[in-house]
């Protein structure tokens, strides 16, 4: 680099030969290089990139299950690919025992292919994603990420680790049913819950195999997700006083289930009133008709019947009777 040129450098012979617009014009071109050194360090300082990760720093872990949890990072310099990129995963405390590492003779002994990363190293992803199956108990942490550019920096982001609470056992499936169930209107209930394993969701199912399923899954953020399934049923009468159950099956074969009872609201119904007043009826012409057969049947016999009535004893004591009235 160019020594800067001051004034008291300049010769006093050249100062009072030359001509007054040189002499200035050389004092200005040393004024202008120093403050384009200033500027030059004061950018480079500012808006150089650090070392940077973005990791969920507190997570559940269901014990025999998976985990997954979220990691980004950032480094300055040139943007590598993931093959001269070396990530690792390593305890807090202790840099040496790690939990992840591409090189598995590296990895200590209780988490040899039990981890991975499932993101991409490279840009523009820089993805640190940690995964962890058949969680133990013990997997509790702090672990941190730790970044190694080949042949450059490394770099351990010790203020960004993740800490888990470990679960024994799986929290029950929250189940949300209509207020009320109207028998025969198609209804649709609800069971969902809550996870820390996407790459292995819970599959949930219903005690009620009759009616349309549907499954979603979606995240919540900071590695929290939640899968859900819609059943949806067409009520009958038998269902009343029941109960349906929903169950979850969690990756490493612990369950979860909550049963809700069921009570159906019948439709308005009018057998109890509708059904005497056709009895009465139907034996009101039942006797009817009985009596208009045997009428028109036997017809010819009663007319006989009367006939015979007339000229019977009744008939002449009736008329006896009256001759004497008569006579009297």
């Amino acid at each position: 680099m160019r020594e800067l040129i001051t004034e008291e450098q300049i010769p006093v012979s050249f100062t009072q030969t030359a001509p007054s617009f040189l002499y200035s014009l050389l004092k200005m071109k040393g004024k202008l290089v120093l403050l384009w050194l200033c500027l030059q360090a004061i950018f480079t300082t500012g808006f150089s990139e650090d070392w940077t990760a973005q990791v969920v720093p507190d997570m559940k872990a269901l014990v025999e299950s998976c985990v997954v949890v979220p990691c980004t990072f950032n480094y300055p310099g040139k943007k590598e690919s993931a093959s001269r990129i070396r990530g690792i995963w390593h305890k807090k405390d202790d840099k040496k025992i790690n939990i992840y590492h591409e090189d598995s003779t590296l990895i200590s002994d209780n988490f040899k292919g039990r981890t991975k990363l499932p993101g991409h190293l490279g840009a523009p992803d820089h993805n640190c994603t940690l995964e962890i199956d058949e969680v133990k108990d013990h997997d509790n942490g702090p672990y941190c990420f730790r970044a190694e550019l080949i042949e450059a920096d490394k770099f351990s982001f010790v203020e960004k680790c993740v800490l888990f609470t470990m679960i024994q056992r799986p929290d029950p499936p929250e189940v949300q049913e209509p207020e009320t169930l109207e028998e025969g209107v198609p209804t649709t209930l609800k069971c969902f819950v809550k996870h820390t394993c996407p790459s292995h969701p819970p599959t949930l199912t219903w005690s009620n195999k009759d009616g349309k399923v549907m499954m979603s899954s979606r995240s919540l953020g900071n590695g929290n997700w939640e899968v859900e399934s819609l059943l949806t049923v067409t009520p009958t009468e038998a269902d009343d006083h029941t109960k349906i159950t929903c169950n979850v099956s969690f990756h490493g074969g612990l369950k979860s289930f909550k049963s809700i009872p069921i009570y159906i609201k019948r439709k308005t119904s009018y057998v109890h009133i509708i059904a005497p007043v056709l009895a009465v009826a139907g034996t009101a012409l039942l006797f009817g008709g009985v009596c208009f057969f045997v009428t028109k049947k036997y017809k010819r016999q009663i007319q006989e019947l009367r006939s015979r009535n007339e000229n019977g004893v009744f008939s002449r004591i009736s008329r006896i009777s009256r001759r004497i009235r008569s006579v009297d």
